[in-house]
């Protein structure tokens, strides 16, 4: 078995960073939206990936898939969502087992209602503290680990 390659301190500084970064991020985002929209954070990305879809609908797989979402998570946020009216299911054109998400009207509204606080609070936290290098860093490092993680 090989030795592990443990982490030199800056690997180290970057990993604690991270996790930081993220759970307070995370924990001010969902405060935010549930102070202000009534909405977690999941159910509010559910309704953006929904608006910006054709149609404004997805399969559930698509959805989950947009979201790096488990189905049975996903299905619980969308009943949510549903029993609120701002989402409706349907059964997939041609296929008995495949789920169609749609926003409703009042989900995009309350989408447009939610969006400019959740958008404040991103660029308050987040894009304004970073300089355009540190936020093009993330992106390109980020996306490179989702990418990975994706693929596997």
């Amino acid at each position: 078995m090989a030795e592990p390659r443990w982490l030199d301190d800056e690997e180290m500084r970057a990993w604690e960073a991270f996790l930081a970064a993220t759970a307070l991020l995370n924990r001010r985002i969902e405060q935010q939206l549930k102070d202000e929209a009534h909405l977690s954070h999941a159910q509010y990305e559910v309704l953006v990936r929904l608006a910006r879809a054709p149609g404004n609908e997805l399969r559930m797989t698509e959805l989950s898939a947009a979201l790096f979402a488990s189905k049975s998570g996903l299905t619980y946020q969308i009943d949510q969502l549903a029993k609120a009216g701002f989402v409706r299911r349907s059964p997939a054109p041609g296929d008995p087992r495949g789920i169609i998400a749609t926003v409703t009207p009042a989900g995009l509204r309350k989408l447009e209602a939610a969006a400019p606080g959740h958008v404040a609070v991103v660029r308050e936290l987040l894009i304004d503290v970073l300089t355009p290098e540190q936020r093009k860093a993330i992106a390109d490092g980020l996306g490179e680990v989702a990418s990975r993680l994706n693929a596997t």
